[in-house]
């Protein structure tokens, strides 16, 4: 199933905590998730509460969100957050 976000919605997919250090170690289980997410679709923007709204967000990019911003919904097996462009935090560049 394909999720197309509509107006200011972006769809994110949250990256997965990492267990291991980068030496080796392993990590107790009970970390808290990054608010860290990869986009995997992006809302087409336009006139939003009688504001012109354009997208900055593309596909694939790596951002930062607030804790409880969005809502989580599963969709075939996977966890995906949907929120407004305007709770994106940042942009996180490699």
């Amino acid at each position: 199933m394909k999720l197309e976000p509509l107006f200011d919605r972006i769809v994110i997919k949250q990256i997965e905590a990492q267990n291991k250090t980068q030496s080796g170690f392993i990590l107790a289980g009970n970390q808290e998730k990054p608010q860290i997410g990869v986009v995997l679709a992006v809302g087409p923007g336009g006139i939003i509460d009688g504001k012109e709204i354009t997208m900055q967000i593309k596909p694939n990019d790596k951002v930062l969100y607030p804790k409880y911003a969005g809502s989580e919904i599963k969709i075939d097996g996977e966890d995906l957050i949907v929120l407004r462009q305007s709770d994106i935090l940042a942009k996180i560049k490699e």
